[in-house]
């Protein structure tokens, strides 16, 4: 599935800001799943832009604004084709035994996945079963926590606990993600968040939620098929719908914008996702036309 994908992110400040300094996560990885053909990242007003990875690898790109300015746009605009993957082996409960060491920080609590409570317990669901199937059950835990919560895009806010989201039955993919990352961990399930994209209609049967912001996740290690996606939100596998940026412990690790400011006030926040199909194209030129770019000065 050709794919491109738009995010705009627009900060206005009540007062002039200053000395801003900003790590943007917004390229989309280039991996077995998905081919990168086209990326364009745009910052208004102009800077320097510099990259490095992550410690998860994640491409993070970063600036320097000394001067003083009262708005900041970021643009990414990108071209991915995803592809179909196939479906992971079932494994049982056993196979999981010594991958602690492994991915010891995939396991551990992390600050918005603490594991000092029952999360099973408080959301009625049962825990890996002694020899049980943990392909099965990561399917069983996707569908129940689609059908327990409620998405809803203004219930919770990008600060909201895992522990007020499972108080209020509803949230976003953010939320759901980190819910089923307490349940994969406290089973010894090797569970990490997955930042990206989600396209709200890959097939004329299907409608996926989530799509109107940057989406969240979730990768579970499956021993003998590697890391293996699930989406909570929508209650399914991933597939050539998802568009995957990032990895890490939870939300914190891989936020799609972060940065410090002196002065600007209170100011204000809008942000705009699109993920649209592209257009097969037939050259380079065809390439760049088929994103139909948002650009930082329309804006």
């Amino acid at each position: 599935m050709l794919l491109r994908v738009a995010h705009v992110t627009r900060y206005r400040y009540d007062t002039p800001a200053w000395d801003s300094f900003n790590e943007l996560r917004l390229r989309p990885a280039d991996d077995y799943r998905q081919t990168l053909h086209a990326f364009e990242l745009t910052v208004r007003p102009r800077a320097e832009l510099r990259s490095h990875r992550d410690r998860h690898e994640t491409l993070v790109h970063h600036f320097h604004l000394p001067q003083s300015h009262d708005r900041l746009h970021v643009v990414a605009n990108a071209l991915v084709e995803t592809y179909p993957v196939p479906w992971p082996l079932e494994v049982g409960a056993g196979t999981l035994v010594g991958l602690r060491h492994r991915w010891f920080e995939f396991l551990a609590p992390s600050g918005r996945v603490p594991l000092d409570r029952d999360w099973h317990a408080q959301l009625g669901l049962s825990r890996l079963a002694v020899g049980g199937g943990v392909l099965g059950y990561l399917d069983g835990l996707t569908t129940a926590l689609r059908a327990r919560f409620q998405y809803a895009p203004q219930a919770t806010t990008v600060d909201t606990s895992l522990a007020e989201f499972v108080a209020s039955g509803s949230g976003v993919c953010q939320d759901y993600a980190h819910a089923m990352l307490a349940l994969c961990r406290a089973d010894g399930i090797p569970a990490r968040y997955v930042s990206g994209y989600v396209h709200a209609h890959p097939t004329r049967e299907a409608t996926l939620v989530g799509s109107e912001g940057s989406h969240a996740w979730i990768e579970a290690f499956l021993p003998g098929n590697g890391w293996v996606g699930f989406d909570p939100t929508n209650g399914c596998r991933i597939g050539e719908a998802h568009v995957k940026i990032g990895v890490g412990r939870d939300y914190d690790d891989v936020p799609p914008v972060r940065g410090l400011r002196r002065g600007g006030g209170a100011g204000a926040l809008e942000v705009e996702v699109r993920v649209r199909h592209a257009e097969p194209w037939s050259d380079a030129n065809g390439a760049h036309g088929a994103l139909g770019w948002a650009t930082a000065d329309e804006r």
